[in-house]
């Protein structure tokens, strides 16, 4: 297959995946608001059974009570396990459509990869493409081993709008990378900065998941819409905090590689370059998130904080130091 037809192949992938992944949006909210329905039908329920019941008097009306009341409980099992089935059906079905998008996804990436033939992370457009991937991939464990779907709609919602930012604004036709991109650090330093941020991506949505459920939780609110469905605050904060404890050491890992890299490619490993430089307050802030959590004490929403504004320094990092200002890492460009 020639090259052209590749990069063709990887446009069209980016936009099915795109596509997936919106469907994937919708059954995760289906699924969440046919477990708020649930919700409310039993509570409704509860407070129904609370009322004192009215026997009639007499054998056969008592019979009769009896028969319709095995009949009704009968009907509202069946209709019980209908609604399970619905809650369970949809959330299924967005998982199932999660994977596939997931698998255009990797499709996409080795596509334009193989056509550029090199690692497909060199500009933006790919960088983000990439970063996308990995907070998939990063939800999709975090679902296996803590069975957290509650957070599928809220990842799809970051996802969709990076790879529309990606397509949108971004794109970037398949080419030869600069020449001090031309090493195979590439692979490794920016492979390891791709792995971190989608992964600090999957944890700053469960850390603002807490701060919104705790406040829920304080208020004492009733209601709650979708949050009513979560786990309670203290769950969440310790979800968000693993995720961290995770991606940190991955992101420091990729800062000495990128030090390592600067040193072969310019002649030193630091250089005050302004990438370097929010890189390193990003490193600063999470360590601080995870030192006063450790030693302090820390708990609740004063962590939460922290960890949010480190992850609103990765943002700026990659946004703002890239159109901002002006450095070395040519592949923002």
């Amino acid at each position: 297959m020639a090259d052209g037809d590749l990069a063709n192949l990887s446009d069209q992938l980016m936009l099915g995946t795109v596509l997936l992944y919106v469907v994937a949006m919708v059954g995760y909210a289906l699924d969440l608001g046919f477990g708020l329905r649930r919700r409310q039908t039993e509570q409704t329920e509860q407070a129904e059974q609370a009322a004192p019941a009215k026997v009639l008097v007499g054998s056969a009306g008592a019979e009769a009570v009896d028969a319709g009341t095995d009949a009704g409980d009968a009907a509202d099992a069946d209709a019980d396990e209908g609604g399970r089935r619905r809650e369970t059906d949809w959330g299924r079905f967005a998982v199932l459509i999660n994977v596939l998008g997931w698998g255009a996804h990797l499709g996409m990436l080795v596509t334009r990869g193989w056509a550029a033939e090199r690692w497909p992370w060199g500009n933006m457009y790919e960088f983000l493409s990439a970063i996308a991937f990995a907070a998939v991939t990063a939800y999709l464990v975090v679902l296996v081993r803590h069975k957290a779907r509650f957070l599928g709609a809220f990842v799809m919602v970051a996802a969709v709008i990076a790879l529309g930012i990606a397509t949108i604004w971004l794109y970037t036709p398949v080419g030869p990378l600069v020449p001090a991109l031309k090493s195979y650090w590439i692979a490794i330093h920016v492979s390891a900065a791709i792995v971190a941020t989608g992964a600090f991506t999957v944890g700053g949505t469960a850390t603002l998941l807490y701060l919104l459920q705790s406040r829920r939780q304080e208020r004492g609110t009733e209601g709650g819409g979708a949050l009513a469905l979560l786990p309670g605050a203290d769950t969440l904060d310790r979800l968000a905090y693993k995720i961290t404890m995770f991606a940190f050491p991955i992101w420091t890992f990729a800062i000495i590689a990128g030090a390592i890299w600067a040193d072969e490619a310019w002649g030193r490993y630091w250089g005050w370059d302004p990438k370097e430089v929010w890189s390193f307050v990003t490193w600063v802030i999470y360590a601080g998130y995870l030192h006063a959590r450790a030693t302090a004490g820390w708990r609740g929403r004063k962590a939460a904080i922290i960890s949010l504004v480190a992850f609103a320094a990765l943002l700026f990092n990659f946004f703002g130091v890239n159109y901002m200002f002006s450095g070395l890492h040519s592949y923002a460009g």
